[in-house]
């Protein structure tokens, strides 16, 4: 009986050391394929499994159940893991529930439904967001004009704006292309694409489709944009009804005086801009800083912001990362000038130096957007025709990461904010 006995106590006690979790950690020195990581975790909550979101630990790590197939898919897609007991889970986050840590544990429940908005037949690598989904084997879909007038937002538990041109301005690409045949082109499709769905300009139209997105985000919707969809997007929503076109745009003059009609109440996050008015310069206003900075490439970075997991568990979420200095990269909208950005607009990146921000999130009604500035964080000065970034080469790329942190937010858990 005593001999049974021992027996018995001895594989219990090894049964309960036994492996239960697999850790995906995602600090520097514990991954290599960072953004092969977070598409692990979108393809476990595709099982309907839940994913723990590890805040802070080791980079923003995740908690996955331990089984086989899971081992197997981390293995085929170069992920690094760790296979850990049931015993060193509990010490981990009973770490992290500390409260002397900066740390939290959120569940990932489900796999959110992704739209990117895109003119048709754009290629995938000529934006980071798709580039990035594309690499990490996350699913999406693309939408346009068409869809968004049609109702169709509702869809998607999360949208990003293409490097778009919401004022009806084609870029601002007119003085360096205008004789190019794809501008040419794309300004005859878009001219098309607006009598088509009943409008007279191209600015009128894509007003609606600004407005439909912002009906989306006040509903409860998650936005993501980067470079020229940011700044865009906000001055025509404060140009709603005021004619900020010159006539090689729309075919008739701008409205006399239009700076003053601007009505800066209905923007997201800033406040206060300058429109150019000169349609020959590559510039929307002031809220940018490309020609405003002085920085070396060599010495531009941003850092990003330190938030408090326990109590603001969103920025800190968002900002999840293996380093806090990040490299900085232009765009047509490289960065954000802070005097111009909304005090309730939370900045999440920033180069204090220079003044400006590079990274903000802000909540709509109820639901949430966050604005990147710049193209590529893996190509500095991306111009038009360039050839792709190759994410194989930057498979820990700290600039990626956050617009992967951004895809999988609409998958946490939701509860009551500390107050």
């Amino acid at each position: 009986m005593k001999k049974a006995a021992l027996i018995l106590f001895l594989v219990l006690t090894s049964a309960s050391s036994f492996a239960s979790y697999i850790l995906i950690p995602m600090d520097a020195e514990g991954q290599k394929n960072h953004l092969k990581a977070y598409g692990m975790t979108y393809w476990t909550l595709e099982r309907q499994l839940k994913v723990k979101w590890l805040l802070n630990y080791r980079g923003g790590s995740f908690l996955f159940p331990n089984n086989e197939e899971i081992q197997r898919e981390c293995q085929i897609r170069g992920i690094s893991f760790e296979v850990i007991s049931e015993a060193k889970t509990e010490e981990i986050l009973e770490f992290i529930n500390s409260p002397s840590q900066n740390m939290e544990s959120v569940v990932l429940e489900k796999a959110p439904k992704i739209a990117v908005y895109s003119p048709k037949g754009n290629p995938p690598w000529d934006d980071a967001v798709t580039l990035v989904l594309t690499y990490a084997e996350i699913p999406y879909e693309t939408i346009y004009d068409e869809e968004v007038l049609n109702d169709e937002l509702v869809l998607y538990d999360w949208l990003h704006l293409h490097h778009e041109d919401f004022t009806g301005q084609y870029g601002k690409f007119y003085r360096a292309y205008k004789s190019a045949a794809w501008y040419i082109e794309e300004k005859k499709q878009a001219e098309a694409l607006a009598a088509k769905l009943g409008y007279n300009k191209v600015s009128e139209q894509k007003l609606a489709v600004a407005l439909k997105i912002r009906d989306y985000v006040v509903g409860g919707g998650f936005m993501f944009a980067m470079c020229s969809a940011t700044d865009s997007f906000d001055i025509a929503l404060a140009a709603e009804g005021v004619d900020i076109c010159e006539p090689m745009f729309d075919g008739d003059p701008s409205e006399p005086n239009y700076q003053s009609k601007i009505d800066y109440s209905k923007t997201f996050a800033f406040k206060d801009f300058i429109l150019e008015r000169n349609p020959n310069i590559y510039e929307f206003s002031s809220i940018d800083m490309t020609s405003k900075r002085q920085i070396p490439m060599l010495t531009d970075y941003f850092t990003l912001m330190d938030f408090s997991a326990k109590w603001d568990p969103i920025p800190t979420m968002l900002c999840q990362n293996h380093t806090a200095l990040v490299k900085g990269f232009m765009g047509q909208t490289t960065a954000f000038t802070r005097d111009e950005i909304k005090s309730n607009v939370l900045i999440m990146g920033e180069n204090k130096t220079n003044g400006e921000a590079k990274y903000i999130h802000g909540i709509k009604g109820k639901g949430f957007f966050t604005f990147y500035g710049g193209h590529d964080p893996e190509d500095y000065t991306h111009k038009v025709g360039d050839p792709k970034t190759e994410l194989e080469l930057h498979p820990t790329s700290p600039g990626y990461r956050l617009i992967l942190n951004n895809v999988l937010f609409p998958a946490a858990k939701k509860k009551k904010q500390k107050t």
